[in-house]
């Protein structure tokens, strides 16, 4: 193609075309990504309140034990507390498993379902930011022959 006027205009949109292009593709790979760590934000979670569970368990067996060492004999049935305890813990932290359990499985099924229209959708825009390419380097080469027959009339060279 030959040098014109509007050589520059051109290739500085294409330039914006294909930036554009490039942005879309990164926002859609960044939204995926974005699932990868909320996965990993909810693990986490689970992790610390599994744990704070835990220390929970442990200082209400400590107040259990302080209760115990400073209360009369047979004051109370300690180890039945002991056991409502446990049995209180032990079914909390059941449910709140079967709960995070079930907030994965949802999640790894929506991950799974967006990777699929992410991928569709990519292909899209991509087939139509290649379309407006196309059409965009027809349109410069009728405007680089408009101009050379243009130029070529106004040829004082010969």
């Amino acid at each position: 193609m030959t040098q014109n006027p509007f050589t520059a205009v051109f290739e500085t949109q294409r330039t914006a075309i294909e930036q554009t292009q490039q942005l879309t593709r990164d926002a859609i790979e960044a939204q995926e990504a974005s699932f990868g760590a909320f996965a990993d934000a909810l693990q986490a979670s689970e992790t610390l309140l599994e744990q704070n569970a835990e220390l929970t368990r442990d200082a209400v067996h400590a107040s259990v034990d302080a209760f115990e060492a400073n209360a009369p004999e047979d004051a109370a049935d300690v180890e039945t507390l002991r056991e409502i305890v446990d049995e209180s813990f032990d079914a909390a932290t059941e449910s709140q498993r079967q709960s995070f359990e079930a907030i994965a499985d949802a999640l790894e099924e929506s991950d799974a379902v967006y990777d699929e229209l992410a991928a569709s959708y990519l292909e899209a825009v991509d087939e139509g930011f290649d379309a407006a390419l196309e059409a965009h380097e027809r349109f410069e080469t009728s405007v680089s022959d408009a101009a050379d027959d243009v130029g070529s009339e106004f040829d004082v060279s010969a």
